[in-house]
């Protein structure tokens, strides 16, 4: 007995017999042996283009797993100072070649080209582990979706950097992409058992997830009235609690230039020792909104750089996400396309300007799984700001196991 996944469902062919039994709902012989005939392509794809950076790679490869399809990936990272396959990259790789039995060849650390042949998305415990400060947000990015269609619950161990640059802070996948993620039909537990800072990361989070039958679509294009603004500032190790106190009011003051009506309470946290591995500091706010939308603003400490500075900068871009007038921040923006592109049914969310990671991972989604995205442009003539609204017909994806 074969088994091979189209975009829906398995297809499942009785040897011998001349006769295949297609265990796909609601589709006709056509498009079935077009799927079939997809799961043996192999998509070819120049990880050099638009973003030509990680994101390129966690996007494929994780619609690649789900779709049954395989995909080869040259010219990795090549818009990158250091192309190729960073330690975190292949470390996400292998966990996703692990969650479904695949094959992945020619991947180590500085490879500029691999080729991922997916097999079944089973459920379990998987531990992924870069061995530096590499993000454990951008793990658990690529991860999720995957295991939302696997054959039963799987429980994500994973080790790393939790406050890293260039990536989502732990605090913000927990209090901003996981709760809008969640309105596309499913909920997971989330447990941070040691936050982890660079160079050496250290840290660990792990992740319980129940498969689901399919995802639903969402609506995020009203974004109200703004009802609360808050946010920690916080230091690890040896770093004195004053930094925090400093990163706080500097944030304060600059959003009150703008925002005089509301509360602003940011937190300032000395870190655990038994909760921190490493030295670190940074601040991460949030503004919610009466419609359950989150926006944020975020930044990380770094040598030579005074605190004051670094919580200004984190309260100007929350600011600079604010004024647009979008429902979803400038780093959510690209996270949800995924989501859409698989659910049934026609997504909306209202964004800022598309970011160069957005129209990437549109255009990579759009490639794979054949779904269609909009974008309409609106121009606000009073603010001068600039907003989307990004639709997208999904292509109702069905977990097979169900």
């Amino acid at each position: 007995m074969c088994e091979g996944r189209g975009l829906t469902g398995s297809l499942t062919c009785g040897s011998g017999s001349g006769d295949c039994d297609f265990r796909l709902r609601h589709f006709g012989r056509t498009r079935l042996f077009r799927l079939a005939a997809m799961a043996e392509q192999v998509f070819e794809i120049d990880g050099g283009i638009m973003e030509g950076g990680g994101q390129i790679l966690r996007v494929c490869t994780a619609l690649s797993c789900l779709l049954g399809v395989k995909i080869k990936i040259h010219n990795i990272r090549a818009g990158r100072s250091t192309p190729g396959l960073r330690p975190q990259h292949l470390t996400g790789l292998e966990m996703i070649r692990d969650l479904c039995d695949g094959c992945l060849e020619e991947a180590k650390v500085g490879s500029t080209e691999i080729s991922f042949s997916p097999g079944k998305i089973k459920g379990g415990n998987h531990v992924a582990d870069t061995k530096t400060a590499g993000s454990i947000c951008l793990l658990m990015q690529v991860s999720t979706p995957c295991v939302l269609f696997a054959a039963s619950p799987s429980e994500l161990i994973l080790r790393g950097g939790t406050n890293a640059e260039m990536a989502p802070q732990i605090d913000y996948t927990l209090q901003v992409f996981k709760p809008i993620i969640e309105k596309f039909g499913f909920q997971f537990s989330c447990d941070l058992k040691m936050r982890g800072y660079y160079p050496k990361g250290g840290g660990e989070v792990r992740a319980k997830i129940s498969p689901v039958k399919q995802l639903t679509p969402i609506d995020m294009t009203e974004r109200g009235t703004i009802t609360k603004i808050h946010g920690r500032a916080f230091v690890a190790g040896v770093l004195p609690l004053k930094l925090a106190n400093e990163m706080a009011s500097a944030a304060v003051r600059c959003i009150r230039k703008e925002m005089r009506d509301i509360y602003v309470n940011i937190q300032s946290v000395q870190e655990p020792k038994d909760k921190a591995f490493g030295n670190g500091n940074g601040i991460i706010i949030f503004a919610e909104t009466s419609t359950g939308c989150i926006i944020a603003g975020s930044a990380l400490g770094k040598r030579g750089v005074a605190a004051d500075k670094v919580g200004i900068e984190a309260a100007e871009m929350l600011m600079k996400n604010l004024r647009h007038g979008g429902c979803v921040d400038q780093y959510l923006q690209d996270q949800v396309i995924v989501f859409m592109a698989l659910a049934k049914g026609v997504s909306r969310v209202r964004s800022g300007p598309l970011t160069l990671h957005t129209q990437t991972a549109i255009h990579f989604a759009e490639m794979l799984t054949k779904a269609k995205f909009t974008v309409n442009k609106i121009d606000d003539q009073e603010t001068g700001s600039e907003n989307n609204i990004i639709e997208c017909e999904g292509i109702g994806m069905v977990n097979p196991n169900f």
